[in-house]
């Protein structure tokens, strides 16, 4: 599926005309272009590097408590 920056949309590759245009605007798009990022995709990546960061926290606390 390619992304269409004019009409912000994602377009079906059946839907793509001869040469790669989109049927709503005509803009010839690139068979590489993606999607923009869902924003839970990114939610899921803040909340790992948060968890993780806070479990190292306390790994090095304990750690230091216990030697």
């Amino acid at each position: 599926m390619a992304w269409c920056e004019e009409c912000d949309t994602l377009v079906e590759d059946e839907d793509l005309g001869e040469e790669g245009e989109c049927p709503t605007c005509g803009t010839i798009l690139a068979e590489q272009e993606r999607g923009p990022l869902p924003w839970y995709f990114k939610y899921l990546v803040l909340a790992t590097v948060v968890y993780l960061g806070y479990r190292t926290f306390q790994g090095v606390t304990w750690v230091i408590h216990h030697v």
